[in-house]
C-alpha cells in the first residue's frame, strides 16, 4: 500500500464511502466521523457499488473508517416515523407486504455480501466502537485487525430486533453457537483481548500502529501468487460444509489444478 488513501484519486466517493484503489489494493473507507459513521440505506448502496466498481487487478480490500470510531451501527433516524430522506421508513416497510421487505433487506444485505468473493481478500481495520451494523461489517471480512480500543456489540436484540445483516453466520463460525448467542442477547462489549482470544480478531495492536499492520498484511498476502491464494481460499470457505473425507478430496482436487497450472507455465 504505498499511496494513502487520501492521496489517490477517489473511484467512488460517496453517500459516506469512499473507495481508491493502488494497484492491486482497494481500500474503501467510511467517511462520516461526525456521526461515528452511523449507517443508512444510502451507504448500504454504496458499498455495494464499490464492490461492483473494483477493477480485476485488486487482490486485496482493506475497509477502515475515519475518526475514532468504526461504525456506531444504525442511524437511528431509520427508526423515526420520517425515515430517510427518499427513503421508504422502516414503519412504512414493516407495514408493507412481506415479498416486499424481504426484497428491500435482501438489498440492503448486498453491501455486506461481496467481501467474500473467492478472488479478494478483504481485511477490515477496527476501531472504537463497531456496534450493530458495524460489527456485522466487520464481520463480512475475511480477516479483522483491531485497535486496542475496539469495542464490538451487537444491539439489535435489545431494540426487538434481530441481526439480519449477514453477520450471524460469520459470527458463530468464529466463536460458536453459545457465545454468539451470549454475545446477541446480552449486547455486551467484546474487548479486544477477548476479540483475539476467541478469533473475532487476527490481531490486536495499539490504535496508532493500526493502519501500518494492516498494510503489512496486505502486502503478506501478495506476496504469494494470486491463484494460489484464490484456491486456498475457496477450499478452506467450503470446509464448514464437508466431511472429513469430502475435505481430503477437496484438497486433492484443488492441488492437481495448481500442478497442472504450474505445469503449464513450464512449458
Amino acid at each position: 500500500m504505498a499511496s494513502s488513501d487520501q492521496d489517490l484519486v477517489p473511484v467512488l466517493d460517496k453517500d459516506g464511502v469512499r473507495l481508491t484503489v493502488d494497484d492491486a489494493i482497494a481500500t474503501v473507507t467510511l467517511t462520516n466521523p461526525t456521526k461515528r459513521n452511523a449507517q443508512s440505506p444510502a451507504l448500504w448502496r454504496a458499498l455495494t457499488e464499490a464492490g461492483r466498481q473494483l477493477p480485476g487487478t485488486v487482490r486485496v480490500v482493506v475497509l477502515r473508517a475515519e475518526g475514532k470510531s468504526f461504525s456506531a451501527g444504525l442511524d437511528r433516524q431509520a427508526f423515526t416515523p420520517e425515515g430517510f430522506d427518499g427513503e421508504p421508513s422502516f414503519v412504512d416497510l414493516a407495514r408493507g407486504a412481506d415479498a416486499e421487505l424481504d426484497a428491500t433487506i435482501a438489498e440492503y444485505q448486498e453491501a455486506f455480501t461481496w467481501w467474500r468473493r473467492s478472488d479478494i481478500v478483504s481485511v477490515a481495520a477496527v476501531q472504537g466502537h463497531a456496534i450493530g451494523a458495524g460489527f456485522q461489517l466487520a464481520l463480512a471480512c475475511d480477516l479483522r485487525v483491531v485497535a486496542d480500543d475496539v469495542q464490538f456489540a451487537m444491539r439489535e436484540t435489545s431494540l426487538g430486533l434481530v441481526p439480519d445483516l449477514t453477520g450471524t453466520h460469520p459470527l458463530v463460525g468464529l466463536v460458536g453457537y453459545a457465545r454468539a448467542l451470549e454475545i446477541c442477547v446480552t449486547g455486551r462489549f467484546v474487548a479486544a483481548d477477548e476479540a483475539v482470544n476467541t478469533g473475532l480478531a487476527n490481531l490486536a495492536v495499539p490504535a496508532g500502529q493500526l493502519d501500518d499492520t494492516v498494510r503489512d498484511l496486505a502486502s503478506a498476502v501478495l506476496a504469494a501468487p494470486r491463484d494460489a491464494v484464490i484456491e486456498t481460499k475457496a477450499l478452506l470457505r467450503g470446509a464448514q460444509d464437508r466431511t472429513y473425507e469430502e475435505q481430503r478430496t477437496a484438497e486433492r482436487q484443488s492441488q492437481a489444478r495448481r500442478l497442472r497450472d504450474l505445469a503449464s507455465v513450464g512449458d
